[in-house]
């Protein structure tokens, strides 16, 4: 791909579009369809990461949507790097708002979620982090793309897709077709035309167990079998993770279900249905098994993923010490660059960028001197940690996209490690109680929206390099986008919440519905919340997160590849898990008929292209339409009960017919990328690395 030299006097990496050549690039139409991307795919994202505590990078998808708008108004390949540079941002703002913003509502510093005042404080901290990252990034850029030890995997694909679609399809057909099957089969289950999910409770007969010498114990439970949700979504992620990782989500599913719930329902039993009263009914021993989850199990699973996430920088330690190390030379380097003439090498001028950075910084000062209630002291500790820490972790962010991609980026581990310096130092500095608590998550919201967008800044970047794009360019791009992300992201926030609120009171089974609770269970911010509140605010569950600590350092002992996935497999809802495992099992089942049919790399490729597609389509239909259904429940519109009222008392149709709807989805995506694997003999596309 390269000629980058290992010398500065070597031959110059040659781009695809040559830096003399005279193309439209940033354009008003590409600028726009970039745009309008940054917010959709933001918005889905923000969907699926309170639902499954994961995202999916964007950068295919823009790609794929902004190729074919831009072929139809006969755009140039520049404007499709420029549309999907700003298309992608969206979602990385999204994965550093999902992360931290719902953490002040679940930490009780804001005591309901939509306000206008929280309005502008989340906004100006999605936009403070954001800025931050592009510039930090910025500073970077010459450097690190140009650097031969970072391959840059996702950036490469990009690059390549790109390429391939100048005189072939784009994919666009797989991508927009999965999107509509997608919405269809989440609004045929919002309606409730079919009972989407099963469950069945399995008692267990009660026993006394002998503890020799300290007595009897008596115990008495069972066990809640639940089915896989339909859904769309989470079928999508487990395809597109593979079948080993979403094993090892649906593994901390069963720890919690088979074994955590049932042993722990068994001892406390017997004390809330004491002999001799009334018989426990099947509901109370339902709502038991969930209580237990999510009460005990799920602070469990918190000290999980507090250590994973430690032993996941700690395996990273090489990396991270190399890319700290090489970011404060590569400030040096960049600070005394000489001036350029090179379209393909201009860069925003130095003197702005550390204007930029100096914005941002007195921006979030004065967030968190709010915060902190005028405590100036606090507040600039706090804004220095942010600056350190936000140029340190947007610097490790690109190097680990460089190495790994952006899909596997450890954004919350590295926000968790900022949450706990911060905690630290505002305990140090007298900082107690909800200011306190606030002034660490906003530090922490801060800091995961620059990680989260320096590492896709920096992918794009890459992107930009190998097609011949100008880097300023794109960065202006990027903060339109990551402004426009800002400004209108914590709108789908309010409306998942408080939708899922409504429609907790409106469901046949009540339950208590947002951030938090059982459908948008925000895994990541909740452990911030618990983290911020243990540390400043002197609550916390130690008993249950050193038992989660014990059994992360039990599985670390034994080498499971990824201890984080199995404890959020356990703080997230059984039915996700099991639907992200289905999801797993089909990409596996691909595979090895795939193996079968004797597909060489070229085959391959194109099965992977097109199931990847599919299921960034399903990912985004159901996202979409989730939102518009939870629009219509945040306005009190009682969907769920539409059909059985003006319909068919009948409806929902059983469990039956949610099978057929699985069986039909894992049609999809087995037979639709086996059926266009094309001839052996034709060229490999490139890899749609995710």
């Amino acid at each position: 791909m390269a000629d980058t030299p290992a010398s500065a006097s070597g031959p110059r990496y040659r781009p695809y579009v040559p830096a003399q050549t005279d193309m439209r690039e940033f354009t008003v139409r590409a600028l726009i369809i970039g745009l309008v991307m940054c917010v959709i795919l933001g918005a889905a994202n923000a969907y699926l990461g309170l639902k499954a505590g994961m995202t999916i990078a964007a950068t295919y998808p823009a790609a794929v949507i902004g190729m074919a708008v831009l072929r139809i108004m006969k755009g140039s390949i520049l404007e499709e790097n420029i549309a999907r540079t700003v298309g992608s941002i969206g979602e990385s703002v999204a994965a550093g708002a999902v992360f931290t913003i719902p953490a002040l509502f679940i930490a009780g510093v804001w005591t309901d979620f939509a306000s206008v005042s929280h309005y502008i404080q989340a906004t100006l901290i999605m936009l403070a982090g954001g800025v931050l990252g592009i510039m930090f990034v910025a500073l970077l850029r010459r450097v690190m793309v140009e650097d031969v030890e970072l391959p840059f995997p996702e950036s490469v694909a990009a690059s390549e897709i790109h390429k391939a679609g100048r005189t072939g399809g784009t994919g666009a057909a797989y991508l927009f077709g999965a999107m509509g099957i997608g919405a269809v089969v989440q609004g045929l289950g919002q309606i409730n035309l079919f009972r989407s999910a099963w469950q069945k409770w399995i008692a267990f007969a009660k026993t006394d167990i002998a503890l020799r010498s300290s007595g009897t114990a008596t115990g008495q439970s069972g066990m809640l079998l639940s089915s896989p949700s339909i859904s769309p979504a989470f079928i999508g992620v487990g395809y597109i993770i593979g079948p080993k990782l979403a094993s090892l989500n649906f593994a901390g599913g069963v720890v919690a279900w088979g074994l955590m719930v049932p042993i722990i329902s068994y001892f406390i039993a017997p004390t809330l249905f004491p002999a001799g009263g009334a018989v426990p009914t099947v509901d109370q021993w339902v709502a038991l098994a969930n209580n237990v989850w999510f009460t005990i199990v799920r602070p469990i699973a918190i000290g999980g993923m507090l250590v994973s996430a430690a032993w996941t920088l700690f395996r990273m330690r090489n990396s991270l010490v190399a890319g700290i190390a090489r970011s404060v030379g590569d400030v040096k380097k960049a600070a005394a660059g000489q001036s350029v003439t090179e379209r393909t090498e201009e860069d925003i001028p130095f003197n702005w960028i550390m204007i930029g950075i100096g914005l941002a910084a007195v921006l979030t000062f004065f967030i968190y001197d709010y915060f902190t209630g005028n405590r100036v002291g606090a507040a600039l500790v706090a804004t220095l940690v942010l600056v350190i820490a936000g140029f340190f972790f947007a610097a490790v962010s690109g190097y680990l996209v460089g190495i790994i991609g952006s899909s596997n980026n450890p954004v919350s581990g590295l926000t968790l490690s900022t949450l706990v310096i911060a905690a630290l130092l505002m305990v140090a500095l007298g900082m107690t109680g909800q200011p306190g608590v606030a002034a660490v998550l906003g530090v922490a919201g801060v800091v995961c929206v620059s990680s989260a967008v320096g590492g896709e800044m920096l992918q794009d970047l890459k992107v930009g390099h190998i097609l011949g794009g100008t880097p300023w360019k794109m960065q202006i791009g990027d903060l339109i986008g990551v402004a426009a992300a800002a400004a209108a992201l914590f709108l789908p926030l309010v409306v998942l919440h408080q939708g899922d609120i409504n429609a907790g009171h409106m469901a046949a089974v009540p339950y208590q519905g947002g951030f938090g609770g059982p459908t948008l269970p925000a895994p990541q911010a909740s452990l911030m919340a618990l983290l911020s509140q243990g540390i400043v605010g002197g609550h916390m569950a130690w008993p249950l997160i050193i038992v989660g600590a014990m059994l992360a350092i039990g599985m670390i002992m034994m080498q499971v590849r990824s201890p984080m996935l199995v404890f959020v497999g356990m703080y997230i809802n059984l039915g996700t898990t099991f639907a992200i495992f289905v999801g797993g099992a089909i990409r596996g089942l691909v595979d090895w008929l795939g193996a079968r049919r004797g597909h060489n790399a070229a085959q391959k490729a194109r099965v992977e292209n097109n199931g990847i597609l599919l299921a960034a389509g399903l990912i985004a239909g159901e996202a979409l339409i989730g939102l518009l259904f939870a629009a219509l429940a945040f306005g009190h519109v009682d969907y769920g009960s539409f059909l059985t009222a003006h319909v068919s008392s009948a409806l929902p149709l059983g469990f039956w017919f949610a099978l057929l709807v699985l069986a039909f989805l894992a049609w999809l995506l087995i037979q639709v990328p086996l059926n266009n694997a094309g001839s052996p003999d034709e060229p490999a596309p490139p890899s749609a690395v995710m």
